[in-house]
């Protein structure tokens, strides 16, 4: 694969190049300066068509479009680049405007990092009773940058926004003591961006001293299989991965991929394919997710297709989600209204074999909220919603009614439609108080 600068011309072949309008290129250098690009030549040779670029989903799935800064942003970012050629300027301007763009949504700093021994686990996450998430060092970056990535403060360079864990030691003796999680999740980043030797490293105390915690099932959180195939074909250390998946699997443990696939066409190639028929074959699941994407897959069309051939390759979908609220979200975001009725045209146009998928569902602070539709309580119109996941488990799976509002995109933006607050709201606030705020003896009462 080739990784390079940040110059186009390290990133595309000249023909491509003389494609993008003078334009655009300006565009892609002022947006490219505050979020992260960086793009593999299997996406560029493989998935984008050329010729119609400026409306291809992929183009804009890797490729920075101006509009995703606001115009402010995007004017004082683009002044910088013509006062000066100061790299330092450039970057103190950039994090000026990163800091503005919600960086840590959904309390992942705040309220989620654990702590073990007294030490903050500054590279793991525990939002959930049953899930861990862990950020190891070697896999925070990625194949290609997704343009709606809400982990973008993982990839530029500021290091006091960065999700990171170099050992596993501190993060096991978490688990010994907390055998209420039975799921560890590896990402980033992309765990799949680090050489086999560096990941066995991780992976072995879970299948070596595994019965010391209660560890179950290990997640992998990639988009490896639709931007980077080869991984897992041609890549040296490919037959590698594939033997200590089997490995995970002889030891008892389930071991999921969680695939990230934003439209049918990344699922279109040969390479893929065969891809993820090799991990199949190791007895690993394969289950997709992806964020509801305006200029990407805003079509219910895109996603009863896209769905149906993830089960044809026996693949499980999961998720469809709405974009968080930071970096781009005014540009990718549909509103909730309208990411429910395009959910609901292509959850009825796929069999029931493909309605495992779960969604629209925003990950924000009290937990994973799914859109379940407009109701009718009272003669007044109602937005339903629940709990696929919440701080406190016993939010999980009770309905709960918003105020109608055509406009909404998130969670933020719903007023409750009965009373003053929604039924999670005061216990929220406990939950960060003292009872809540040190996770090394929390039960999450």
């Amino acid at each position: 694969m080739k990784y390079k600068a940040y110059s186009l011309s390290n990133y595309l072949t000249l023909p491509q190049i003389e494609k993008i309008s003078a334009e655009k290129k300006s565009s892609i250098e002022v947006v490219g300066s505050v979020l992260p690009f960086k793009v593999s030549n299997y996406v560029t040779d493989e998935l984008i068509d050329w010729d119609d670029y400026e409306n291809d989903p992929i183009f804009h799935l890797t490729f920075p479009q101006k509009e995703m800064l606001l115009p402010h942003h995007f004017n004082k970012m683009a002044e910088a680049l013509v006062q000066s050629s100061d790299k330092q300027f450039h970057k103190n301007i950039s994090n000026e405007i990163r800091l503005e763009l919600n960086p840590h949504p959904a309390g992942q700093r705040e309220q989620n990092i654990p702590k073990v021994e007294g030490l903050e686990l500054l590279g793991t996450q525990h939002k959930y009773r049953e899930t861990v998430l862990f950020f190891p060092s070697s896999g925070q970056t990625c194949h290609s940058y997704c343009t709606f990535c809400f982990r973008w403060p993982q990839f530029v360079g500021m290091d006091e926004l960065k999700f990171a864990m170099k050992e596993t030691e501190l993060l096991i003796k978490y688990l010994e003591i907390h055998h209420e999680a039975t799921d560890i999740l590896f990402t980033g980043g992309d765990p799949m961006i680090m050489s086999f030797k560096v990941f066995e490293k991780y992976i072995e105390p879970f299948l070596y001293d595994y019965k010391k915690t209660n560890i179950q099932t290990i997640r992998i959180g990639t988009k490896s299989l639709a931007f980077w195939p080869y991984k897992f074909l041609t890549d040296d250390d490919a037959d590698d991965f594939l033997r200590l998946f089997e490995k995970i699997i002889s030891k008892g443990i389930n071991l999921a991929i969680m695939a990230h696939f934003s439209h049918p066409r990344e699922l279109a190639t040969a390479a893929v394919q065969k891809a993820i028929k090799r991990i199949r074959n190791t007895g690993a699941q394969i289950r997709t997710q992806s964020p509801i994407l305006r200029h990407i897959n805003d079509k219910a069309e895109i996603w009863s297709e896209m769905w149906r051939n993830q089960v044809n390759f026996n693949c499980i979908p999961y998720y469809m989600f709405v974009p968080r609220d930071t970096g781009a979200q005014h540009y990718f975001a549909v509103t909730l209204l309208e990411a429910w009725e395009i959910w609901r045209k292509a959850y009825q146009n796929v069999s029931g074999v493909c309605r495992t998928v779960r969604g629209p569902s925003m990950s924000c602070s009290p937990g994973k909220v799914q859109f379940l539709g407009v109701g009718e309580v009272n003669h007044e119109k109602v937005f339903v919603l629940r709990f696929l996941q919440g701080r406190n488990p016993d939010w999980v799976a009770r309905p709960f009614f918003a105020k109608y509002d055509e406009n909404a995109i998130w969670m933020s933006d719903l007023k409750p439609a009965f009373g003053e607050k929604f039924f999670f709201e005061d216990e929220e606030e406990t939950l960060f108080g003292e009872k809540y705020i040190d996770r090394e003896t929390s039960n999450y009462e």
